[in-house]
This record gives C-alpha cells, sequence and structure tokens, in this order.
C-alpha cells in the first residue's frame, strides 16, 4: 500500500489530526468492524468503489456511501467495507477541531455516516472531481487543504477552558478524569452542553470511548491476558460493567475478542472475515 501523510498548514494545525492519501491498498478481508476514537472524519473515494456500512448482527448492509461523505462521532462501533486496490483520501478532524470547519455545533451529526454535500454542499463533490484529475497524493491533498483553509472560522474554536478539559482527559490517566472534570470552572451542564456543541459527545461518553481505547492499547500483543487484572487496571467497577463496556465499544464478549486474535492488530481495526 502506498501511503502519504501532508504536512498541516499552521492554520489548519489547531482543528485537523492529519490528512492523508493511500493507494494500492490490498486487503485480506471485506469486512471490517472499527472502534470508536473520538474522531470525525472526511473521506473522499478515488477509486470508483461503493462503500457500506453494515448492521453489526446479520452484516447486512444498511448504509451506501459514494464520492464524499462524513463519518460523526460515534459512541459505538461501525462495522464498514474493505476494497482491493483501493485509493482515498481522509481528512481526520481533531476530538474538538471539526465545528470551525462545519460551522455547526456538532452533536446533530454524532453516530451517523451521512453524505458530505449535507455539511459542504455541491462544494464538496466539485473538489473530489478536481481531486481525480490530479496525479500524485501531495497534490491531492494539498488542494484538499487549501480547500479547508477557505473554510476555517477561528471564531468557532473550542474556548479555552474547554479545550484544557479535553486536552488533560487525553493526557492524563483514565482514574484522573474524575478530578479533571471537577476542576471545569462553570457547571457540570454548562460543560455538558460544551462538549455537545465542540466535540459532538458528553463528558462521559468520551472518557468511556478513552478508557475502552486505552484497554486495546493495554491488551495489544499481549500473549496472555488476565481479564481481572485488565478491567480493574482499566477502571471498570467489576466483572459485569467490563464485559458490558467490551460488547458496547467492540460487539464482542472479551473471549470472542481474543478468539479472533485481534489483540494483534494495530490501530481500531479489526478484519471481521479475514480467512
Amino acid at each position: 500500500m502506498k501511503f502519504s501523510v501532508h504536512p498541516l498548514p499552521a492554520l489548519l494545525a489547531p482543528f485537523i489530526e492529519s490528512i492523508f492519501h493511500y493507494a494500492e491498498f490490498v486487503p485480506d478481508h471485506a469486512i471490517e468492524r472499527v472502534v470508536p476514537t473520538g474522531h470525525v472524519f472526511l473521506l473522499f473515494e478515488l477509486d470508483g468503489f461503493t462503500r457500506h456500512t453494515y448492521h453489526p448482527e446479520d452484516l447486512q448492509p444498511n448504509g451506501t456511501f459514494t464520492k464524499a461523505w462524513i463519518s460523526g462521532q460515534q459512541n459505538n462501533h461501525l462495522t464498514i467495507s474493505a476494497h482491493h486496490q483501493s485509493e482515498m483520501l481522509v481528512v481526520q478532524f481533531k476530538v474538538d477541531g471539526a465545528r470551525p470547519l462545519f460551522h455547526q455545533a456538532m452533536a446533530q451529526f454524532t453516530d451517523r455516516v451521512f453524505p458530505a454535500q449535507e455539511v459542504f454542499g455541491a462544494a464538496v463533490l466539485d473538489l473530489r472531481e478536481n481531486l481525480l484529475s490530479l496525479s500524485t497524493a501531495e497534490d491531492k491533498m494539498t488542494l484538499v487543504a487549501n480547500w479547508l483553509i477557505g473554510r476555517v472560522q477561528p471564531d468557532l474554536a473550542v474556548p479555552d477552558k474547554l479545550s484544557q478539559v479535553i486536552q488533560a482527559m487525553q493526557a492524563e490517566p483514565i482514574a484522573h478524569h474524575a478530578q479533571v472534570i471537577e476542576q471545569y470552572p462553570h457547571s457540570q451542564k454548562h460543560l455538558i452542553e460544551q462538549f455537545k456543541q465542540y466535540v459532538g459527545l458528553t463528558p462521559k461518553s468520551f472518557h468511556r470511548m478513552l478508557r475502552f481505547n486505552d484497554l486495546l492499547a493495554t491488551i495489544q500483543n499481549q500473549q496472555s491476558i488476565q481479564w481481572s487484572d485488565v478491567s480493574h487496571l482499566c477502571g471498570y467497577a467489576d466483572q459485569s460493567h467490563f464485559i458490558k463496556e467490551f460488547k458496547h465499544f467492540s460487539g464482542f464478549n472479551p473471549q470472542a475478542f481474543i478468539g479472533q486474535d485481534w489483540q494483534h492488530d494495530a490501530g481500531n481495526f479489526f478484519p471481521l472475515d479475514r480467512g
């Protein structure tokens, strides 16, 4: 696979985590489970393949996506298609960075995957057509970066006090999150409303998502896993709470997850039909 990452211009760096492009991707599976990481994505397909989302139980298609679409904040796992020889360009927004580009409160996009023109209008489809005319990954990413610069409204950026809470929750151990939230200088109701406006999640949902991703990092590449130790280390109240949260975010109980050998897969993508 060819993979490229674009250096972020200074005007975009506060709001965007990454702009990347990949081509000639040849997965060993056709359907994969995606665990949420707290990011919003703008995705461009550049290969003509139709993408799908699937019902998590029977794996029947429940969504179809072409050209350009957005994946909002997710409270739960997604099941999506993977394609051979695929090419895509992806904008990954920071946890609290999408609103200055979307110009709208973020909660309305939570738990949705939807056509990008709902936010950006027909201009985003014109942009995608222009991408198809370019030959190099760098030219494509530069075009998207310049287009995004034209949309940035810095006055819609996350307020400093809220940004401090979000950054502390990402940096501090899970066990410290309660103290971090308590240090917010306004009411808890105000914090929840601000989280919804700028992130699209509640503080509690964000905490749960971070905790599960911390769990995945803890078990990655482990040959022998003691679930009671892992659940305690990651701050779950008891085994039933741990199992419930594990199934919520991955769609599987812990033993079934390990049975698929997914602890050896990197990141938050897990193949459902490999081999």
